[in-house]
């Protein structure tokens, strides 16, 4: 780790220039010849990464950022605070540690927090930064998280990992024995050191082949932030064998829009509907989650077709997505699309459809953009149809 950066000076510099173009900043003279201008960059750089992912590093002095590619991969503050409330315990460690973010928010839900780090540089980086944050219950391991637990007799509250992939797996289907560490492989292991384990998964990962993986999983998370899916979390329990809940939130500036169910819930049916007045759309974390059947049994609106996953009901209700008013419904057919869209603007979702946005978009000469919102999408006896509506929320 370069402390030569900490210099008053220099870090002044790096703040003050954190919003500027680092294309433009390198073709620059090195205003300080004794430091690498390559490390001095990306500090600006990294730290510019930070500024909405990361605002309690940005904002705090003396912060030493690692490669602006670990600030890109490491999670969000706000994904990492909504994490942090869903176990509760004394001691956690966690095996991947990085750059330290989810263990900040965990080590104010926990006693001790232990991150291990494999890369030397970026633990003595993290240790620095806990110094500078006024962390004094998280403690870094500059080793692989396997000789710590395996040097040691503790047994922990909880176990958190979030596996990396390996590079010779790009361009295969994503797998968890794909990445490092293997948490299948390994997974009788690390139940002799706890009972309780929280896996981070790449959103890419499919559900149900998380599913065949692992074992004793006892909850599913799904976190979005504004409606970007930025985590799928497997929560497993030392022999649990009841029904596996699936839990989603969706973070958002003003509120988080959560939803759950039960997985394989065989009681769950649905209600089919035409178009009413009110259309919804789930935001991402629903979707990835695939509870289509029972978002209409829970919130009591109709679906408008077993593949379409929108929803419709006559009087308007809280809805975890995008809520609507149709103003007009008509059949998919030209001498209509000619009437009411042709070189007309609206901002164009299909769902369940034949045809693309762009090829819509094409064929009838719409415009991006305005305030009106058509949907293209299926209803339950098969004809194609374009809802035109107005957003509410």
């Amino acid at each position: 780790m370069n402390t030569t950066i900490l210099h008053p000076d220099i870090q002044d510099f790096i703040s003050q220039n954190s919003s500027v173009s680092i294309t433009k900043l390198a073709l620059q003279k090195n205003p300080f010849p004794e430091v690498d201008w390559i490390l001095i960059l990306n500090q600006i750089e990294a730290k510019t990464k930070a500024k909405d992912k990361l605002p309690t590093w940005f904002k705090t002095q003396n912060i030493i950022y690692p490669s602006k590619v670990s600030v890109e991969q490491t999670s969000s503050e706000k994904t990492a605070d909504y994490k942090s409330s869903l176990i509760s315990g004394k001691t956690l460690i966690d095996l991947t540690g990085g750059f330290g973010v989810d263990d900040y928010y965990f080590s104010k839900k926990f006693d001790i927090v232990d991150h291990c780090e494999i890369n030397e540089e970026l633990s003595a980086i993290v240790k620095h930064n806990f110094q500078q944050l006024e962390v004094e219950n998280c403690f870094c391991h500059a080793d692989d998280s396997e000789n710590v637990l395996k040097n040691s007799e503790q047994k922990w509250d909880w176990i958190y990992i979030d596996p990396s992939r390996r590079n010779d797996a790009k361009g295969k289907v994503f797998m968890l024995k794909d990445c490092l560490p293997n948490v299948p492989e390994s997974l009788d292991f690390y139940f002799e050191k706890t009972d309780s384990i929280l896996i981070k998964t790449s959103p890419l990962l499919d559900i149900s082949a998380g599913l065949s993986e692992l074992k004793f999983v006892k909850n599913i998370h799904i976190i979005a932030l504004e409606n970007e899916v930025k985590e799928l979390l497997f929560e497993i329990h030392k022999n649990y064998t009841g029904d596996i809940t699936l839990k989603t939130a969706n973070i958002l500036k003003e509120k988080i829009e959560t939803f759950e169910f039960i997985l394989d819930n065989k009681s769950e049916f649905p209600s089919y509907e035409l178009p009413q007045k009110y259309l919804y759309e789930p935001n991402s974390a629903i979707m990835k989650s695939g509870g289509f059947d029972e978002v209409s049994t829970a919130f009591k609106i109709g679906k408008l077709h077993k593949h379409s996953h929108l929803y419709t009901s006559e009087e308007l209700i809280t809805f975890p997505g995008r809520v609507f008013e149709i103003e007009k419904m008509i059949p998919y057919s030209k001498n209509e699309m000619k009437n009411e869209l042709l070189n007309q603007q609206a901002n164009i979702t299909t769902r369940n459809f034949p045809e693309t946005v762009e090829n819509i978009r094409k064929k009838w000469k719409i415009k991006n953009g305005g305030n009106k919102y058509c949907f293209f999408t299926t209803d339950k006896n098969e004809s194609k149809i374009v809802l035109i509506c107005r957003k509410i929320t």
